[in-house]
């Protein structure tokens, strides 16, 4: 079967794209080629006038460049031709002699952008489902095939860096808003518009595109001393965020700096420059091998014994119960019974939901009728009334053993025998909230991370009794509600919350060492957290903290852990976090300040920082070590669960592809000889995972 298909309708060549075999276009070097011929024929034909391109997938356009062409390019210079190769074609079409008109819905994204960018006219349908972005620097290179140099030229240097820089999407009315896009249509009208485009392109009256800038943009970016102070601020506020650790965003800069200065023929060169340098880093390699992994827990292995799910009950509308929720009825189109103690409490969590939604509406991303809909699926209760048409029941509630083992047995009681009971828990065993459970074959965790809506992982855990059906279903609802899946065995805190708390007390252990809070936090951002250890503290809670630390120290103390007190101190104290508005923080003014008032739990007020680096790996390594543990007692069932764990649960460096890459990376032995070093120097909780001392002697890696 063809990639692309033609066909002449009302003296217009419509080129279809529909990848055989995928559900997403994406560019690849075959359908390149096949496009440059059909682009020959169409011009030596008189009878065609212009040309539209439309996809005949299911809310797609184009999905981006294939990616499995930067893995079979291992050299800067391979990457270069391969942006070189690609403006080839793009060049052609912005020069193409006859108007080439583009008629996009569904997810246009990088190379997609990119060629859309190149054609005479644009066309968007206004569903919601219609996203633009350029999202490279998510993969650690930058848009190469004329995106750095054609976008700004579209809608402005500002604009279009801040987009480049963060990969952020761009919903089809902002897109027309901001002169991306032509002209907006609804999906069903998006072919019959493009022909008329071409026909008002061909017309006596030419089409002149208006600059959508305001007038202080364009006074900024249209004079050499403006466009400067712009690249200057941008450079400097990018290394403020990325600490220097990814230069991917760097290159963008230079790349839009170099094209402006030197004009657009050189600046596509240069583009291809910098494209093939910064494909060639470690850093992009390793977001590259993140991006298949994220992609590979998109598949779920056991989807053929998956049941059908139509309406989930969750219990506890607090914040993490609503999001539960609204992921669910958002992404899911699941229906949902949002269950809570009292009628008043189940409307705050719907609340918290159509606030959201309402937001989404205001800002054109969905509309009031989607709005209204997407909201229907959601029933605020306080009985258990309903539940027995429920086929999953997800719980989010308080980190409580009895109180989840009654949970239990309310909705074992309420429920079929087929419904699923799903745990919400962050530490406790799973097997031990299954504990006298009728049906224990139906538990299973459903670890979420808060807040819901934006984290990107779900963390499943099975215990020995757990049905396939049921892991098959879970993780089916998973890939449904947005998320990345993972799947582990169960154990005190499985896998996340395991790595995460001898990271957490070792940074405790500091702080009770002299060092300052904000010594602390300023090191591992700059080692590639996205926040520092002790906001994270904040966040998670001092009541919660505490109560994972009561949990894990029976594992760690068993191996020579040296436990912290303070969380359970401060929480004692009501210094709870966020929560409470007074934690390792004081959150009561306009912009949060570290509580001085904490220092007292840690020596006073007087600090002395320690070596950056010993800090840096003290922490940092722990939670390395610990995950090499996880893989070894099986908690894990692969490298790649683990990396995919750490960095879309807990923030580890994506830049370094996960703790399993940065161990291959850095060397498995030379961690493991720091690790002894610090276990002679710090204590026996740093004493290598057996798993590392016997890959560093078979010199062995984890990935092949």
């Amino acid at each position: 079967m063809s990639y692309l298909q033609l066909e002449i309708k009302e003296q217009v060549a419509i080129i279809s794209l529909d990848k055989p075999g995928e559900k997403v276009n994406t560019l690849d070097e075959s359908m390149m080629s096949q496009f440059s011929e059909i682009l020959d024929s169409i011009e030596s034909n008189p009878e065609v006038i212009g040309v539209i391109l439309i996809s005949r997938k299911k809310d797609n356009f184009i999905a981006g460049a294939d990616i499995e062409m930067f893995t079979a390019r291992e050299t800067a210079e391979e990457m270069e031709q391969l942006s070189i190769d690609g403006h080839s074609i793009l060049n052609r079409i912005e020069a193409y002699p006859k108007p080439v008109v583009v008629a996009i819905h569904g997810s246009c994204m990088g190379g997609g952008l990119e060629l859309s960018m190149a054609c005479s006219y644009r066309i968007a349908s206004s569903h919601p489902k219609t996203i633009l972005a350029l999202p490279e620097v998510k993969l650690g290179v930058i848009p190469g095939t004329g995106g750095t140099q054609r976008m700004p030229r579209l809608i402005g240097i500002q604009k279009a860096l801040s987009y480049m820089l963060t990969g952020g999407n761009i919903y089809a009315h902002k897109a027309k808003k901001i002169g991306l896009i032509d002209e907006l249509t609804h999906k069903d009208a998006l072919e019959e518009a493009a022909v008329k485009a071409v026909h008002k392109l061909t017309g006596s009256k030419p089409f002149h595109r208006k600059d959508k800038r305001s007038l202080v943009e364009r006074l900024l970016e249209g004079n050499r001393i403006g466009r400067s102070i712009i690249f200057k601020q941008a450079g400097k506020k990018t290394l403020a965020q990325t600490k220097g650790n990814y230069p991917a965003p760097i290159y963008i800069i230079e790349s839009v700096r170099y094209g402006y200065k030197h004009g657009l023929k050189k600046g596509l060169l240069n583009e291809a420059r910098l494209f093939g340098e910064a494909g060639a880093t470690s850093e992009s390699r390793a977001l590259v091998n993140l991006f298949f992994g994220m992609t590979g827990a998109k598949k779920n292995p056991l989807e053929n014994e998956a049941k059908p799910v139509k309406t989930i009950g969750v219990l506890g509308a607090g914040l993490m119960g609503a999001g539960v929720a609204d992921v669910s009825i958002n992404k899911g189109r699941y229906k949902v019974l949002l269950k809570d103690r009292t009628q008043e409490d189940a409307a705050k969590g719907e609340k918290v939901i159509w606030e959201g939604l309402n937001k989404k509406a205001k800002k054109r991303i969905i509309t009031i009728f989607e709005r209204d809909q997407v909201f229907s699926r959601v029933t605020g209760t306080d009985s258990y009334d309903a539940f027995n048409k429920c086929d999953v029941v997800i719980e989010a509630v308080f980190e409580d053993l009895e109180l989840k083992r009654r949970i239990v047995a309310e909705v074992e009681a309420n429920t079929k025998e087929h419904c699923i009971f799903a745990t919400n828990t962050s530490s406790l065993p799973v097997k031990d909230i299954a504990e006298g459970a009728k049906r224990p074959e139906n538990i299973i965790g459903m670890h979420y991370f808060s807040p819901v809506q934006k984290m990107p992982l779900l963390e499943i855990i099975t215990t020995p009794r757990t049905a396939d059906w049921v892991t098959a279903t879970a993780y089916d609802i998973g890939v449904k509600q947005g998320k990345t899946v993972i799947v582990v065995n169960d154990g005190p805190g499985f896998y996340t919350t395991r790595i995460l708390a001898p990271y957490m007390n070792e940074a405790l252990l500091l702080l009770e060492e002299g060092a300052s809070v904000e010594f602390l936090e300023k090191v591992m951002k700059k080692f590639g957290y996205p926040v520092g250890p002790m906001a994270l503290l904040d966040e998670v809670g001092m009541d919660v903290a505490s109560h994972v630390g009561d949990t894990m120290s029976p594992l760690f103390n068993a191996r020579g852990g040296k436990p912290s007190s303070k969380a359970k101190e401060l929480m004692k104290a009501g210094y709870l976090g966020r929560k409470n508005g007074q934690g390792v923080y004081d959150y009561s003014g306009k912009k949060k300040k570290v509580n001085s008032g904490i220092y007292q739990f840690f020596g006073g007020n007087k600090r002395t920082d320690p070596d950056v680096e010993v800090a840096q790996q003290r922490m940092g390594l722990m939670m390395v070590n610990e995950a090499a543990y996880c893989l070894q007692e099986e908690i894990l069932k692969s490298p790649t669960d683990g990396d995919l764990g750490a960095i879309l649960g807990l923030g580890f460096p994506p830049f370094t592809g996960g703790p399993f890459r940065y161990l291959d990376h850095v060397g498995i032995g030379n961690v493991a000889d720091r690790l002894k070093k610090y276990a002679d120097e710090f204590g026996p909780r740093f004493k290598p995972a057996p798993v590392l001392e016997s890959y560093s002697k078979a010199r062995k890696r984890f990935y092949s």
